[in-house]
């Protein structure tokens, strides 16, 4: 992933939109700081240079001053004093030349450099006796104080724009602030509040039983489309499960109501079982070869009822049997043993291949070798003379696969969605109660496990048992959890 993408990323997620504005924030409020920093170093300046204005206005004041005792009583006294004052306020306007070509030109430089020069000249004559009347100096001396006011008055206007400019600042902050908060309440009701309003929506759909996928809508948020993909992946899992929720309570609900007639049954039948063996063993002589046939036909077709009414018991029944660890080559091996026989009969080949480290799952032996044995039974039924069982173990994370593979002519898509619900059976009547499948089910799903099947029509079955771990699943003392 190169770093770009990663930057894509990052940006088109929440977290990065609130980055990226709050960033603008901070450089918005840095760039206003600035100018107002700025602002402010201007309005200090200004003031500074207008203090400095001041000053030689002053000079100037002052030296008028003298220029009046000049006049009026003459002295060297006065003429000196007059002069040290032009002296200052030449100084001042060499510091403020720079600024007073901004105010009034270089032209208004010139003409008040002049006017300073003829009014130095005007005071020494006035101090020799060339200017008795002091016409030409006062007129000079007017034009000084009139030019140093006028400057006065440009730098307060100056300035007081400045200050102007400054109290508008805070409107500017306001302003970015709201222009900020709108983008903000944007991002949040395009980033937050539509997605979570259709994840809502999604949920509200699900709470209804509708698991269709999501296909649109807040995937350019890197968080929303997170979200959604797991909202996604939910609502497969819910598909997938759907249909063993469902089995389960078909499954929950017939056991009540099959516990209530096996019960009900067992007696009548034992009753035929009883009478029918009474009949041949006290009566056969006299019912002949054909009386003791049906008698015997009584007694088999008993045997099966009971058959069914124990596999009705065993579906039926709900009470916790006590798990311990066991090795899943010991059950498979236990289970193949009641099994032996048959398949040698059958001339199958049974080929096992459980290895012997496996870890131990929590069950019970008993219960166990009955799930197994019906499925290789069932695998015997549908193998054809000479085919091969496959019976194999493996690792599966927290669970331990145990499959059991035949050759046969598999299992239907249409019947395949219906294997596991009870009394339902492709075998011809009289051949199959329907039950073992359904009582393997209900085996598995007791011990914390799943039962997967994977068929094809012509391609055989393979059913695949999923036992939970001995250290995941038990409690101390090996009882069921």
């Amino acid at each position: 992933m190169t770093d770009s993408f990663r930057l894509k990323i990052f940006f088109n997620s929440i977290k990065g939109k609130i980055f990226t504005l709050f960033l603008v924030a901070f450089l918005v409020a840095c760039g206003l700081t600035a100018l107002n920093v700025w602002t402010l170093a201007t309005v200090r300046g200004r003031l500074n240079l207008s203090e400095r204005y001041d000053d030689l206005r002053h000079f100037i004041l002052e030296a008028r001053r003298y220029e009046k005792n000049q006049l009026i009583y003459g002295g060297e006294e006065n003429l000196r004093e007059g002069l040290s004052y032009l002296d200052q306020a030449d100084e001042v306007l060499v510091e403020l030349s720079p600024d007073v070509v901004l105010v009034a030109g270089a032209g208004g430089l010139a003409a008040l450099r002049d006017a300073l020069v003829l009014y130095r000249q005007d005071f020494i004559g006035l101090g020799d006796g060339r200017d008795a009347t002091g016409e030409s100096i006062r007129a000079t001396g007017k034009l000084l104080v009139d030019t140093a006011q006028e400057l006065i008055r440009t730098k307060r206007a100056q300035i007081h724009k400045t200050i102007f400019e400054v109290s508008l600042l805070p409107f500017a902050y306001v302003g970015v602030f709201l222009v900020l908060m709108a983008v903000l309440i944007k991002v949040i009701a395009a980033s937050l509040l539509k997605p979570l309003g259709l994840i809502r929506q999604i949920t509200a759909r699900v709470a209804k039983g509708d698991f269709s996928p999501v296909a649109a809508g807040g995937h350019h948020i890197e968080e929303v489309a997170g979200l959604l993909d797991a909202l996604n992946r939910m609502a497969l899992e819910l598909t997938a499960n759907q249909e063993d929720l469902l089995q389960a309570r078909k499954i929950a609900a017939l056991g009540t109501l099959t516990a209530g007639i096996a019960h009900e049954l067992n007696n009548p039948l034992n009753n035929i079982m009883l009478s029918a063996e009474t009949v041949l063993e006290v009566h056969g002589d006299e019912l002949g070869e054909e009386g003791r046939d049906i008698t015997r036909d009584i007694l088999s077709q008993a045997e099966r009822a009971g058959e069914i009414v124990r596999n009705l018991l065993d579906f039926s029944r709900t009470e916790k049997a006590k798990f311990s660890p066991l090795s899943p080559e010991t059950v498979v091996q236990s289970s193949l043993a009641l099994l032996r026989n048959q398949i040698m009969i059958s001339g199958l080949t049974i080929d096992v291949n459980v290895p012997h480290g496996l870890d131990a799952v929590a069950g019970n032996l008993r219960l166990l070798q009955q799930v197994f044995l019906n499925l290789m039974q069932n695998a015997v039924h549908v193998s054809p003379p000479g085919g091969v069982i496959t019976v194999a173990g493996a690792d599966a994370g927290d669970f331990v696969r145990l499959s059991v593979r035949d050759l046969g002519p598999g299992i239907s898509p249409e019947n395949l969605s219906h294997i596991f619900e009870p009394f339902f059976t492709t075998k011809e009547v009289g051949k199959g109660t329907g039950l073992g499948l359904s009582v393997t089910y209900s085996i598995v799903k007791r011990h914390g496990g799943r039962i997967e099947v994977d068929s094809a029509p012509g391609q055989g079955a393979c059913f695949s048992v999923f036992l939970p771990k001995a250290e995941l699943s038990q409690e101390p003392g090996g009882q069921a959890i």
